[in-house]
């Protein structure tokens, strides 16, 4: 039997270490474009809230996470302001790399809590899953796409999606063997996060599209 407090108090926590790690990829990346004040709380903001925001609207969830939770809002604000406050370019490098790590925690956590929140709703696993997708990489999408990149999910070859995918598939199956749902919701972010910082170690990349010859 699910001890539904301690799920619920589990799905927050993932919640805001998501949100908190989504930003901060958000973060470096307008600080790397040298973006201004407005400039870095939005895209902080879109990589933080984006992704679950666009499932709520999925699953028909209201209020959405972050109106249900406005101290992450204000928790983002003094991130932003306290990051153009006190860091400098001798603090720290905001490169590609140094987005890649907190982007890489965000994804497996919000993989997770996308996915159990479309489990909670009695949804198919499948569509579940790709609720966790959705969840776990749209802000960064949005992030990629007001910064002017095309977006790391789709351009890098490594793993990004697909880590999200099998995370969230961790989980249904997880569930249906009888794993207590916390447990599962933790092995199931640590499965998408850790694959995804994996292909960041070693580099791995997946097979890229290769058209053949000249067209005749």
């Amino acid at each position: 039997m699910s001890n539904a407090p301690l799920l619920s108090w589990l799905l927050t926590v993932v919640e805001a270490g998501a949100t908190l790690a989504f930003a901060l990829s958000g973060l470096l990346e307008a600080a790397r474009k040298r973006l201004d004040a407005v400039g870095v709380c939005l895209v902080a903001g879109l990589a933080a809230f984006g992704g679950g925001t666009l499932r709520d609207v999925l699953l028909d969830r209201r209020p959405f996470f972050w109106v249900a939770h406005s101290e992450w809002l204000w928790a983002l604000l003094v991130l932003c302001a306290g990051a153009m406050a006190f860091l400098r370019a001798r603090h720290f490098a905001p490169t590609e790399r140094a987005m890649q790590w907190p982007d890489a925690l965000g994804l497996g956590l919000f993989s997770a809590s996308g996915t159990q929140l479309a489990l909670a709703q009695d949804l198919p696993g499948i569509v579940a899953v790709l609720m966790g997708v959705i969840t776990a990489t749209f802000g960064g999408v949005l992030r990629d796409i007001v910064c002017n990149e095309i977006p790391t999910a789709l351009r890098d070859h490594r793993p990004y999606a697909i880590c999200a995918f099998a995370g969230g598939w961790l989980l249904v199956v997880l569930q249906h063997a009888g794993v207590p749902e916390g447990l599962g919701l933790v092995l199931g972010a640590a499965c998408a996060g850790g694959l995804r910082v994996l292909a960041l170690v070693t580099g791995y990349t997946l097979p890229r599209w290769s058209p053949g010859g000249d067209a005749a």
